[in-house]
């Protein structure tokens, strides 16, 4: 029987997500079958030969990619740089030697902390590139919760159009899922119509149960992707938290026709990886959700060997 906590209110217009009641039977269920996903895994990872790949499939993941910067040293050259890269990810003499397919290209999204967002916010203005920020008390919410409310509402006012925020771990440790509904919910709040992904940290957490039952709480309080890692957890993004993943995705889309999206981050640098998420995505969840919309891949390091890979299909680029 469903655990109706609150009677959902609209969050403000626009959300993808709005978010159900919490239903305590949903989060724990159904089971995480741990074998079946290894041989899962083994079976993706079989199917994907990068160098195999079609032109069509890297250019695709360039346009999925959030551009990332988040070491916390970043300068206002490095902000420029990154906003630039987002706007032209490929080469010019790639885009020719390329044709049409490549030409307007661009990132999905730039993804930096809050306090650079104005100046990334310029840099993009006109692009139809959204400045994603981490907001939240990234990367361990460790502050009270008003606080992370206040730091989503800075990232917006500074012209963020996404938020990328974590669960508090230690909830999700305890099994409070409940607790970690209501933050949820009021920091879907604060996000008004901004997209907002929520990093599960699953590198942190003890098991894909876990992370199958933070999923689906993060889905019934308004996310519109599940994110994987911080990019700080112990752990980057597997393809075994990525199947947990999409398929509490497919379950809410099924139960509620919201389909949420996918943003694996955290330890993905080459072709073969990102590759892997794609075919993920398309046997989990279908070849619609591969669009920006809906599926995301959080690295600044791949761009580069995906432009590599396709230079690679173009003698005489280099």
């Amino acid at each position: 029987m469903s655990d109706s906590l609150e009677a959902v209110e609209p969050v403000a217009p626009g959300p993808t997500n709005p978010g159900t009641p919490f239903d305590r039977e949903a989060v724990f269920g159904p089971p995480v079958d741990e074998g079946e996903i290894e041989r899962r895994v083994r079976a993706l990872d079989a199917s994907v030969q990068s160098k195999d790949e079609a032109v069509a499939d890297l250019l695709a993941i360039v346009a999925c990619l959030d551009l990332t910067s988040l070491g916390g040293d970043e300068s206002i050259t490095r902000i420029r740089e990154l906003c630039a890269a987002a706007r032209r990810p490929l080469p010019d003499p790639l885009v020719e030697g390329l044709g049409p397919a490549a030409r307007g290209v661009h990132a999905a999204a730039v993804c930096i902390h809050t306090r650079h967002v104005a100046l990334a916010a310029a840099e993009l203005a006109g692009s139809g590139i959204p400045v994603a920020a981490v907001g939240g008390g990234f990367p361990a919410a460790l502050d009270d919760l008003a606080l992370r409310v206040a730091d989503v509402g800075r990232a917006l006012e500074a012209g963020a159009r996404e938020i990328d925020l974590v669960i508090r771990r230690e909830l999700a440790l305890a099994g409070a899922w409940e607790e970690l509904y209501r933050e949820l919910r009021e920091l879907r709040r604060a996000s008004g119509s901004a997209r907002l992904k929520v990093i599960l940290a699953a590198g942190d957490l003890p098991d894909l149960a876990s992370v199958a039952r933070a999923g689906r709480v993060a889905l019934m309080a308004g996310a519109d992707f599940l994110k994987t890692s911080t990019g700080r957890d112990r752990t980057g993004a597997t393809l075994a938290m990525g199947i947990v993943m999409a398929r509490a995705v497919a379950a809410y889309r099924d139960e509620t026709g919201v389909a949420a999206g996918l943003k694996p981050a955290g330890g993905i640098g080459t072709t073969h990886q990102a590759l892997g998420w794609r075919t993920l995505v398309k046997e989990e969840l279908g070849s619609h959700w591969l669009r920006p919309e809906r599926f995301r891949i959080g690295a600044s390091a791949l761009l580069a060997n995906v432009v590599r890979e396709l230079e690679d299909h173009i003698p005489g680029v280099r």
